[in-house]
């Protein structure tokens, strides 16, 4: 039996998850700068619920970004915190793949465009599609993770639901698209529910890192001021 604790703090959502070989328990709150006050008690709270210790775990998995600078240190720090003094592995999830699972699992479709408003007139982006298989999450990255204006991309050449808070430029995005989205999830966050399951998926295939390796992923540092479009095209 495999046993993860997951969060995330990467938006104004607050979540902690359980992942006890598939069976999933969920804290998840709506609460705006209230993260570092909120997020170790809610760890405390899931595992009392659960029954369970630190030491029962077999890994931490944390939402690594994109999004908010601010949310990404206080989750990747309690990460690095408790996984070193449990000496726990740590898994860190992409936030937009677990947007584009929680798009899959409340609508069904594989294909989804994650946006994450970003500011400046930016967002965060990216597209994957996304399939059970035999039980199992089974993600594709299509788009590599990016922040963008999302006027200066270019027609899509493939379809794409959309999911997450960068979906704010609805008109934009939905235009370049050859259909119109079937799906729009613009009020959906990344949940610790979601990084739990692609953890657990990670976990198996030995995709873990240490404590000192558990790093955010912010993308504005990671690129130069004139970003260029991605290619969105079909790989």
């Amino acid at each position: 039996m495999s046993v993860i604790l997951a969060l995330d703090t990467s938006t104004p959502a607050c979540s902690v998850a359980l992942n006890i070989n598939g069976a999933v328990l969920e804290d998840f709150r709506m609460a705006p700068r209230l993260h570092n006050d909120l997020i170790l008690p809610m760890v405390d709270q899931i595992l009392d619920q659960a029954g369970i210790t630190l030491s029962d775990l077999d890994a931490i998995a944390f939402g690594r970004g994109p999004g908010s600078f601010t949310g990404l240190r206080i989750s990747a720090g309690v990460v690095q915190g408790l996984a070193f003094g449990a000496d726990l592995p740590v898994i860190p999830v992409s936030t937009l793949a677990a947007l584009s699972l929680e798009g899959f699992q409340k609508t069904g479709k594989n294909r989804w465009l994650a946006a994450l408003d970003a500011r400046m007139g930016e967002i965060y982006m990216g597209g994957y599609t996304v399939n059970k298989v035999e039980g199992r999450y089974v993600i594709e990255s299509l788009i590599d993770e990016c922040v963008v204006k999302p006027e200066s991309l270019k027609g899509f050449t493939e379809h794409y639901n959309g999911v997450g808070s960068g979906w704010c430029y609805e008109d934009i995005l939905s235009s370049l698209m050859p259909a119109a989205p079937e799906y729009i999830l613009t009020d959906a966050a990344p949940r610790a529910a979601c990084i739990a399951d692609l953890a657990m998926l990670q976990f198996q295939q030995g995709a873990t890192v240490s404590s000192y390796e558990a790093i955010p992923t912010y993308l504005r540092d990671e690129i130069s001021w004139e970003k260029q479009a991605p290619r969105i095209g079909k790989r």
